[in-house]
């Protein structure tokens, strides 16, 4: 099944997911891979009904105030190769403004730059397309890698807090950190 691409970047095709096997299998292996998930879950793997019955709705979810989704699958445009996923999703249903930007990107993907070029891509679309006036994105303190693609993609530090967790993982003893970029920031960074 061939579905339309939400955005496409000089290397990436940012798609829906379906609710096909093949995305799900994709899901499975994004999510059971230790690496990816040692930020998430301390790297615990996901079982495939799990990610079929909690993930995969989540991921085909369309916002009202939008008409879009707010997680989309990333391939690598030369090849069509599964490369992960992002998120830019308003925080609640009815309100567009604000939006969480997220990734999780196989580890093949890693330090070649896709994340900051879907994130910046996204950040674009969502200021001059969605009505979207702030993007936040949070992450433990100690994911280095994920808040170098943020700060890349022009979101700045905004506050250090701690969180419950209900099975704490290493570094979660550290907190998390919050990063944001406002239309008024995105637009001083356009000028430059």
């Amino acid at each position: 099944m061939q579905t339309v691409p939400f955005l496409t970047t000089d290397r990436l095709v940012l798609r829906p997911f379906t609710d096909t096997e093949a995305d799900l299998d994709h899901l499975v292996a994004l999510d059971n891979d230790p690496g990816v998930m040692r930020f998430i879950n301390g790297g615990e793997p996901a079982a495939r009904e799990t990610l079929r019955a909690r993930s995969l709705p989540r991921l085909l979810h369309t916002h009202p105030c939008t008409g879009e989704r707010g997680f989309w699958a990333a391939e690598e445009r030369a090849s069509g190769t599964f490369l992960g996923w992002f998120e830019f999703r308003p925080l609640t249903d009815d309100d567009a403004t604000v939006v969480e930007l997220g990734y999780r990107l196989n580890k093949a993907s890693w330090g070649r730059g896709y994340a900051t070029e879907g994130s910046r891509a996204l950040i674009d679309k969502g200021f001059t397309d969605l009505g979207t006036e702030r993007v936040t994105a949070n992450t433990m303190t100690v994911n280095t890698g994920s808040r170098r693609v943020m700060e890349k993609s022009g979101l700045s530090f905004l506050r250090h807090f701690t969180g419950e967790w209900p099975d704490p993982i290493e570094g979660s003893e550290q907190g998390e950190v919050e990063y944001e970029l406002t239309r008024a920031q995105w637009e001083q960074l356009r000028q430059r």
